[in-house]
């Protein structure tokens, strides 16, 4: 669909990476836009007068779109669609667009969706190598590494896209060739009223989908669509016909298609249930795009692939200790799905840090997996003492300033099989630029203890 059109008066709503990619996308289309941030130097403003005319880049007050006549916005995630101004506009019919939706408009490739609260970039990032190792040139952005638009590129074969409940909301129509809901749990919720408006957002990824993936141990994921309309499900428990899961036997624990064994744990790079989960559903995903999930390809991708950084990244075993950083962990559910992963029934083992900007979370989901596999909790930052009062009694816990003073307790607390698990639960902005600075100090404090040592 071409957006060029005398009668239309477009603006790109917010800087940064996302609304910089819109920018650029625009002018190559020879498609006139204003630029219009709140902020007085907003990131990216330098590289925008590039592409846009100084007069039509206004910074410093969202306002002053009112004032443009403009028809059509294209509204960085950042940006909540409840802001006044914006509210305003959209209740004129003003309409409240995306750089997903502009993507939707020229994409002529088969496209994957994924969201999901957590497990998302992991999973995008898995499915694109699998596709790639075998023989297809497919493409991976979208909340993750480069924008959706900046993909767009010929004879490519498949785009497999990660997207946040914040993309979703300026996407009315996503139509995606595969759609995937991996989980949903509390997050943002500084952004939507409760876990139910959360939900509803991130089930837009499947708006007219051609076939889906969902999660069946959380019916949050279970998508509501035409009969007809392919749909598959995971879990980490045993499948059904058709359903991706784990079964064991004397031999072990396999990866399963119903009950047809594919691949043996013991040949996956990755350990733990939740990342199980996270290859299930790629299988999956693989299936409904008629790609094979047992050729070399595949099980070399799954033999080799060790995650992601800062996402249940093991650091170094010091000690005889495990130190493990998911810093990526910025939600109760990411907390919990690596509690899950890595404890152990009827062992306390793990000494977990946590803490950081709770987006208004409730924290108490996190009792549970802290009294079953959790000997001492660690805490700090803008929310530690919310954590705190979820833990359960008979669960030490220690809060303390930083994560230099934490790093330099559990060196002293830990013990011969230990995990020391750094998993927020938190957004990191209280202290941090960003999960990954904070990921990053985190693995430089534990590889400064082996220094000290020697």
């Amino acid at each position: 669909m071409s957006l060029i059109g005398s009668d239309r008066v477009r603006a790109v709503v917010g800087l940064g990476a996302t609304g910089l990619s819109c920018v650029r996308f625009l002018a190559s289309k020879g498609i006139e836009f204003y630029v219009v941030d709140s902020r007085d130097n907003p990131p990216g403003l330098e590289q925008a007068k590039e592409y846009c005319p100084e007069a039509r880049i206004f910074a410093g007050d969202l306002n002053i779109l009112e004032t443009l006549g403009v028809t059509e916005l294209f509204v960085s995630p950042g940006i909540p669609l409840s802001t006044p101004v914006l509210s305003r506009l959209a209740e004129q019919g003003v309409a409240m667009r995306g750089d997903i939706d502009l993507f939707c408009d020229y994409v002529d490739a088969p496209f994957v969706a994924i969201t999901g609260s957590n497990a998302k970039s992991t999973v995008t990032t898995l499915v694109a190598l699998l596709l790639q190792a075998c023989g297809k040139k497919a493409k991976a952005g979208g909340n993750l590494g480069l924008p959706a638009l900046d993909l767009l590129e010929a004879n490519t074969d498949f785009y497999v896209l990660e997207l946040s409940s914040f993309q979703l909301e300026t996407t009315p129509a996503l139509k995606a060739d595969l759609a995937c809901l991996l989980n949903v749990s509390e997050d943002h919720m500084d952004r939507y009223k409760d876990l139910y408006e959360y939900q509803r957002v991130k089930q837009r990824v499947y708006r007219g989908c051609k076939a889906a993936v969902c999660n069946k141990q959380d019916i949050l994921t279970a998508p509501l669509l035409p009969e007809g309309v392919p749909v598959r499900a995971f879990t980490t428990k045993s499948p059904d016909l058709k359903e991706f899961g784990l079964l064991k036997d004397s031999e072990g624990s396999w990866l399963c298609r119903g009950v047809e064994r594919l691949y043996h744990t013991s040949d996956i790079a990755l350990k733990g249930a939740h990342n199980y989960a996270n290859i299930l559903a790629s299988l999956a995903m693989l299936e409904l795009l008629g790609v094979d999930v047992k050729s070399a390809g595949v099980a070399q991708v799954l033999k080799t692939f060790c995650g992601l950084p800062h996402r249940c990244q093991t650091v170094r075993v010091h000690d005889k200790v495990t130190y493990v950083n998911d810093s990526k962990g910025t939600n109760v559910g990411a907390t919990l799905a690596a509690l899950q992963g890595l404890g152990t029934s009827n062992r306390k083992n793990i000494l977990l840090i946590a803490g950081g900007e709770g987006k208004g979370a409730d924290f108490k989901a996190l009792a549970k997996p802290v009294a079953d596999f959790v000997r001492v909790v660690y805490l700090f930052g803008k929310d530690a003492a919310r954590i705190a009062d979820v833990v359960p009694k008979g669960t030490e816990v220690k809060l303390l300033e930083s994560l230099d003073q934490i790093v330099s307790s559990v060196d002293q607390d830990g013990q011969e099989g230990d995990i020391v698990l750094f998993s927020p639960a938190c957004a990191s902005l209280d202290m941090y630029k960003n999960y990954e600075a904070r990921g990053d100090h985190f693995a430089q404090l534990v590889n400064a203890l082996l220094v000290n040592k020697l």
